[in-house]
C-alpha cells in the first residue's frame, strides 16, 4: 500500500469516490458531501505518506514508485506512471487543494451529486497527468481533464457560463490536437533513433535529447524536427499556462466558474501547462527549448507585463485575480527560459506557491460573494461596490490581507521566495528583460494596493452593513493555506530540497545544449 502501490491509491481512490457517489440516493445530499470530503481526506493522506517516503537524493524523472504494466501491446502503449521531485510536489498541492474545495463547495445545493462526482473525477484526470510516463497515458488523462472542467464551469457557473465553457474547451482542445500531432510524430521518428529502434510512447526513452539532428519534410522543404515539434508541443501547454496570446479564455473561464472550480483552474490546471514544459517539451528537445530561449523570455515578459496592466484596469475582484494569474504564471515562464538552476528552482517554486496564494484570493472572493452576491470593487455607476470590510469583516480582513501580500510577493511570505530566485536565475542572461519585469511587480502593487483599499477602508457601505464574519467551516478551510505561504515564505528548503534533483538533472540536460 505505501511502496510500489502508492501512485495507485493516490490515482484510483477520487475514481472510487465518484463511484462511490454514484450510488448514494439522489435525495442524500449530507452524504455525498461527506463520501466526497472523505475521499479527498484519505487521498491527502497518501499524498502526505509519498512526500515522507520520496527519497530527496535520487534525480531522474522515473526516481520513485514506478509502476508499469502492458495496456495495448500491440502498440507499445503502457500503463506506465512514476514520479520525481517536480510531480510529487504537484501531486501534493492537488491533493491538499481538493480537500479544500470540498469544503468551500459544501453549499452548493445545485445537483449536488453531479458536482461531487464530477469533482472528484477532476481529481482523477489531473493526477494521472502528473504521474503518467506514457504519452498516450498522459494525453488521455489530459483530454478526459477537459469533461468535468467543461461541465463545472457549463452548469454550476455564473451567468455567461455556456459561452465561458464552450471558449474553455474549444481554446484547450485546440491546444490537445497540436500536442496529438506531436505525439504522433514522435512515436513515428522514435523507431529511427538508434538508441531507441522502435515505436514508443515511453517518455523516458524519448527524452535527452534524440532529436536534435533529425529532420522533417514539410510542405516540400526540409525542416529541423525539434524545432517544428517543439513548438507543436509548445503551443499546446501554452494554451493551458496560459501565455500571451492564447489567454482570452482565462479570464471568461474564471468569472463564470464558481469558487471552487476557479481555485482548481488556477492553483492546479494552470500549472499542468507549465509542468508540460518540464516533463516533455524540455527534456525531449532540449536543443530547441535553447535555440528558443529567447523568444521563450519575451513572451514571459507580455505575460508579467500585460496580466498585471489588464489586472489593474478591473473593476470585477474575480477578473482582477484572473488576470493577476496571468501575470504570475509569466514569471515561470522567465524561470525556465533562464536555464540556470537558481531560475528553474524559483520557476518550480512559483508554481507551487501561486497555486496556493492564487488559491487563497481566490477562496477569498468566493466568501465575500456568498454575502454581497456582486463581486464590483466599483460598480458600474461609479459608486464602490465594497466598503469599510475592515470594520465589518475583521477576520476576512486579516486572512485577504495575507493572501494579497503573499501573491504579491512580500518578504516573508511564499511569493516573494520565488520570485527573487527567478530573478537572480535569469538576470545574467536577460538583464534588460530583469529589469522591465521588475516594473511588472510594481504594477501588481498598485493594484492589488488599489483594490484592498476600496473595499476595506472608510466608512461601511450601507449593504455591507449585513455582512456576517468568516465563520468556522471558512476559517478552517483557509487555515492551512494560511500556514503554507507563511511557513514557505520564511523556510522555503522544504520544498527546495524536494525537487533539488530533479530540476538539477533536467538544468544539466538543458546545459548540454
Amino acid at each position: 500500500m505505501f511502496g510500489a502501490n502508492l501512485l495507485n491509491w493516490i490515482l484510483w481512490l477520487p475514481f472510487v469516490g465518484v463511484i462511490a457517489i454514484l450510488c448514494i440516493p439522489k435525495g442524500k445530499e449530507n452524504v455525498i458531501r461527506w463520501t466526497a470530503l472523505i475521499s479527498t481526506l484519505v487521498t491527502m493522506v497518501f499524498c502526505a505518506v509519498l512526500y515522507c517516503k520520496f527519497d530527496r537524493s535520487l534525480g531522474g524523472m522515473q526516481s520513485q514508485f514506478e509502476i508499469i504494466a502492458p495496456w495495448i501491446p500491440s502498440f507499445n502503449i503502457n500503463y506506465f506512471l512514476s514520479v520525481d521531485g517536480i510531480s510529487a510536489l504537484m501531486i501534493i498541492l492537488t491533493g491538499m487543494l481538493f480537500v479544500i474545495c470540498i469544503g468551500c463547495s459544501w453549499k452548493i445545493e445545485k445537483m449536488v451529486k453531479g458536482y461531487f462526482a464530477l469533482f472528484l473525477f477532476l481529481e482523477f484526470t489531473v493526477m494521472g497527468v502528473f504521474m503518467s510516463l506514457d504519452f498516450f497515458l498522459f494525453y488521455v488523462f489530459w483530454e478526459v481533464m477537459l469533461l468535468p472542467m467543461f461541465f463545472l464551469i457549463g452548469i454550476w457557473g455564473g451567468e455567461n457560463r455556456e459561452y465561458a465553457a464552450v471558449k474553455f474547451f474549444l481554446y484547450t482542445f485546440f491546444g490537445s490536437i497540436l500536442m496529438l500531432v506531436g505525439i504522433v510524430g514522435l512515436y513515428y521518428m522514435s523507431a529511427e533513433v538508434p538508441s531507441i529502434g522502435a515505436h514508443t510512447f515511453d517518455i523516458l526513452d524519448l527524452s535527452g535529447g534524440k532529436f536534435s539532428d533529425m529532420t522533417v519534410n514539410l510542405f516540400g522543404s526540409e525542416w529541423n524536427f525539434s524545432h517544428v515539434f517543439f513548438w507543436a508541443m509548445f503551443i499546446g501547454f501554452a494554451i493551458k499556462v496560459p501565455v500571451f496570446p492564447f489567454h482570452t479564455w482565462l479570464p471568461h473561464a474564471h468569472v463564470q466558474a464558481p469558487t471552487a472550480v476557479s481555485v482548481i483552474l488556477a492553483g492546479v490546471l494552470l500549472k499542468m501547462g507549465t509542468y508540460g514544459f518540464l516533463r516533455i517539451a524540455y527534456p525531449i528537445f532540449p536543443q530547441a527549448a535553447n535555440h528558443f530561449a529567447d523568444w521563450i523570455a519575451v513572451l514571459g515578459l507580455i505575460n508579467v507585463i500585460y496580466g498585471a496592466l489588464c489586472a489593474m484596469a478591473q473593476t470585477d475582484l474575480k477578473r482582477l485575480v484572473a488576470y493577476s494569474s496571468v501575470s504570475h504564471m509569466g514569471f515561470v515562464m522567465l524561470g525556465f527560459a533562464a536555464m540556470t538552476t537558481a531560475g528553474m528552482n524559483g520557476a518550480v517554486l512559483q508554481m507551487f506557491n501561486h497555486g496556493t496564494s492564487a488559491a487563497m484570493m481566490f477562496l477569498m472572493v468566493g466568501v465575500v460573494y456568498e454575502r454581497s452576491h456582486h463581486r464590483w470593487i466599483v460598480k458600474p455607476d461609479g459608486s464602490l461596490g465594497f466598503g469599510g470590510l475592515y470594520q465589518q469583516m475583521p477576520k476576512y480582513a486579516i486572512v485577504f490581507i495575507i493572501s494579497m501580500f503573499a501573491s504579491l510577493g512580500l518578504p516573508g511570505l511564499s511569493g516573494f521566495i520565488s520570485e527573487a530566485l527567478i530573478f537572480i536565475g535569469i538576470y545574467k542572461a536577460y538583464t534588460t528583460i530583469t529589469v522591465l519585469a521588475l516594473f511588472g511587480l510594481l504594477i501588481g502593487a498598485a493594484y492589488l494596493l488599489w483594490m484592498f483599499k476600496r473595499m476595506f477602508f472608510g466608512e461601511v457601505n450601507e449593504d455591507c452593513k449585513s455582512y456576517s464574519d468568516m465563520n468556522t467551516r471558512e476559517l478552517v478551510y483557509m487555515a492551512p493555506l494560511c500556514i503554507l505561504v507563511i511557513l514557505f515564505g520564511i523556510w522555503p528548503a522544504p520544498l527546495l530540497d524536494f525537487m533539488r534533483a530533479s530540476v538539477g538533472n533536467l538544468v544539466t540536460l538543458l546545459g548540454n545544449y
